[in-house]
C-alpha cells in the first residue's frame, strides 16, 4: 500500500474525491488546501438567510456507475414511489429497488438524503416559452410561425445532406448538427452570451464535451417515447442523452451539502481540510514536486509543505505561474495566455413571479428548474427556480427564491459594478421580459465565481498539449477537474479524473492518459 503524504490543491468535487479516495484506499495521508471559506468550488451551496443557493445548478446523476454508488454510499437516497413502481437505482451493473418497506429515509426526518427530482428546464425566447431540447410540437410552431419553421427543416435537411467536413469551430459543431437556421435561432446568440466571443472563436471540441450526442433526431425520437410513455426509471439513465435527463438526485439542502458532508468524512479518517490557504508556489526538483508553498487569505501567513503527491485542481494558468522559471518558457507563456469566463448570481427572494407560461403562472410560480433566456435585450443568461430544485433551499415555502446568471469577465462593466447597482440592473431586466414586478421583491444577494469556466479559445487554447506534455513529466503531480485541467468538465467527469489518479498511484502505475481520457472517451460522448 502507497505511503506518504498528498497535498489536494482546491476543495471542489476533485479535491474532495481524490481526497476521500486517498484516505479510505491508501496509506497516504490527504491535506486538503483550500483558496476560498467555501467547500465545493462552483459546487458549493451558499446559505443566504436561510435561502440556499446553488452556484450554476448541479443535477445528481451520471453514466457511471461508479459515481452514482460513490454518490448514494455518501448520501442515502428518500424513499420514493412513482405510480405503481418504486425508484431503480442500476449500479455496477446491479440494480436495487428502493421498497418503501425496505427504508424509512424521509426528507422530514433527517438531512442528510438525497430527493428524487423530475427535471424541466425550457428556453425562454421572443417572450414566449420553448421546451428544452427543442420539439417540433404545435406551441413551437405558433411560437416561431410556420415560415420561420420551414426554413428550420429546409436547413437541417440541408445539413444532413452536406455537413462540414472540416469541423473545427463550435459554429461548425452547431450547423452539422441543428442546420443554420435553427443554429442561428437557438443557440448562436445564447452561447456568445455565455462565452463573449463568436462561435467561431471557440473549439469544436467544447460541443463535442457539452452537448455530445444530442441532435434534431434524437430529441424527436425522444420526444416520441416519451408521448408514448416509454420512460427510463433509472436515475443514472445510461441510455438517456446528457441533455435530455428527466429524473436526478439531489441533496436536500443544495450540492454543497455533499461536499461538506465528504470533508467531514476525510477530517474523520484522519485528514486535513483547510479553508483560506492559496498555492503561491511549487517547488520542482528530478521530474517531482517536492514541496508546496501556501499563502493564507489574508497574505499574513505562509507554509511550506513537503509532499510525496500533488492533487491540483487550481486554475492551470495560476499553476504554472507557481512554478516560476521551474516550466519552460514557452509552457509559461501559453499558460498565461490561456482565458477563462467568469460568473455572477443574483439571488432574488420574491413574492411571486408575474411571468405567465401559456397556463398562466400556477400560484405566481414556475415549474421549472431553469429557464435559458435567449433575449437579445437582456443580459441575463439563465434564471433558476431554487424552489424547485428542493423546497428546502427556500426558508419561506410561501415565497418564491430564484438565481439570476450572469456571464462575465473579471473586471468588465457587471463583474465591477457594486451589489446595489447590480441588483437594481438586474431587476429592470427581468421586468422588462416580464418574469417579475418590482414591489414584489423582498431581498436580493450577489454572489461573484471567478473563473467558473475554462475558455476553449483565445491564441493558447489550440496550444493547451505543450501544457500537458510538461505537466505529465512530473511523476507525482496529477492535473484533475475543471480548472485543474482546463476542460469543461461536469461535476462526475471531474470526480472520475480523481478516482483515476487515485488508481494510478494504488496500482503503482505511472500513466496519466487515463486520467486525461475522461470526458473524452465514447463513453462519455454518449454517441450510442
Amino acid at each position: 500500500m502507497s505511503e506518504g503524504k498528498a497535498v489536494i490543491i482546491g476543495a471542489g468535487p476533485a479535491g474532495l474525491t481524490a481526497a476521500y479516495e486517498l484516505q479510505k484506499r491508501t496509506g497516504i495521508q490527504a491535506l486538503v488546501f483550500e483558496k476560498s471559506g467555501h467547500i465545493g468550488g462552483i459546487s458549493k451551496t451558499v446559505n443566504y438567510k436561510g435561502n440556499r443557493i446553488d452556484i450554476g445548478g448541479h443535477r445528481f446523476f451520471s453514466k457511471s456507475d461508479r459515481v452514482m454508488q460513490w454518490w448514494t454510499d455518501i448520501m442515502p437516497v428518500e424513499a420514493y414511489e412513482r405510480e405503481e413502481s418504486p425508484i431503480k437505482i442500476r449500479y455496477q451493473g446491479q440494480e436495487r429497488r428502493l421498497e418503501l418497506s425496505e427504508t424509512e429515509n424521509s426528507p422530514a426526518e433527517t438531512d442528510l438524503i438525497f430527493l428524487v427530482r423530475n427535471r424541466l428546464s425550457r428556453i425562454f425566447y421572443l417572450r414566449h416559452f420553448f421546451d428544452y431540447p427543442l420539439s417540433l410540437g404545435w406551441a413551437t410552431i405558433r411560437n416561431l410561425g410556420f415560415l420561420r419553421m420551414s426554413r428550420i427543416g429546409i436547413s437541417y435537411l440541408k445539413a444532413l445532406a452536406l455537413p462540414i467536413k472540416d469541423e473545427r469551430t463550435l459554429e461548425d459543431f452547431f450547423i452539422n448538427r441543428f442546420g443554420r437556421e435553427l443554429y442561428l435561432t437557438f443557440f448562436k446568440d445564447y452561447t456568445e452570451k455565455v462565452w463573449g466571443v463568436p462561435c467561431t472563436e471557440i473549439g469544436a471540441d467544447w460541443g463535442a464535451q457539452r452537448i455530445k450526442g444530442l441532435s434534431v433526431t434524437r430529441a424527436l425520437w425522444h420526444a416520441l417515447k416519451s408521448l408514448a410513455g416509454v420512460r427510463s426509471e433509472d436515475v443514472g439513465q445510461k441510455g438517456t442523452e446528457t441533455s435530455l435527463i428527466e429524473r436526478f438526485l439531489y441533496p436536500k439542502l443544495g450540492p454543497g451539502q455533499m461536499w461538506e458532508t465528504v470533508a467531514e468524512r476525510i477530517t474523520a479518517d484522519g485528514g486535513v481540510v483547510c479553508m483560506g490557504w492559496e498555492a503561491t508556489g511549487i517547488e520542482l526538483e528530478n521530474h517531482q514536486v517536492i514541496a508546496v508553498n501556501l499563502t493564507s487569505a489574508d497574505g499574513i501567513r505562509q507554509q511550506r509543505v513537503e509532499v510525496d503527491y500533488v492533487f491540483s485542481t487550481m486554475p492551470v494558468r495560476e499553476l504554472i505561474a507557481a512554478m516560476g522559471d521551474a516550466a519552460p518558457a514557452e509552457v509559461g507563456r501559453i499558460a498565461g495566455g490561456l482565458q477563462y469566463r467568469d460568473f455572477i448570481t443574483v439571488g432574488m427572494l420574491l413574492k411571486r413571479l408575474r411571468v405567465a407560461d401559456g397556463e398562466g403562472a400556477k400560484n405566481g410560480r414556475l415549474p421549472d428548474n431553469w429557464i435559458y433566456i435567449q433575449e437579445r435585450d437582456v443580459r441575463v443568461g439563465r434564471v433558476q427556480v431554487f424552489n424547485n430544485w428542493s423546497p428546502y433551499m427556500v426558508e419561506d415555502p410561501n415565497t418564491v427564491w430564484i438565481g439570476l446568471e450572469y456571464f462575465c469577465n473579471e473586471g468588465d462593466d457587471l463583474w465591477s459594478m457594486a451589489d446595489e447597482a447590480l441588483i437594481a440592473f438586474a431587476t429592470e431586466e427581468m421586468e422588462r421580459i416580464g418574469f417579475i414586478a418590482k414591489e414584489d421583491l423582498l431581498d436580493s444577494t450577489v454572489i461573484r465565481m471567478p473563473k467558473a469556466y475554462p475558455g476553449y479559445f483565445g491564441e493558447s487554447y489550440p496550444k493547451f498539449d505543450q501544457i500537458r506534455e510538461f505537466t505529465d513529466t512530473i511523476e507525482n503531480l496529477f492535473l484533475i477537474g475543471r480548472n485543474g485541467m482546463h476542460r469543461y468538465n461536469n461535476q462526475d467527469h471531474s470526480m472520475l479524473t480523481a478516482m483515476a489518479a487515485v488508481d494510478n498511484i494504488a496500482n503503482q502505475d505511472k500513466r496519466k492518459g487515463n486520467i486525461w481520457s475522461v470526458n473524452t472517451e465514447s463513453e462519455y460522448h454518449e454517441s450510442k
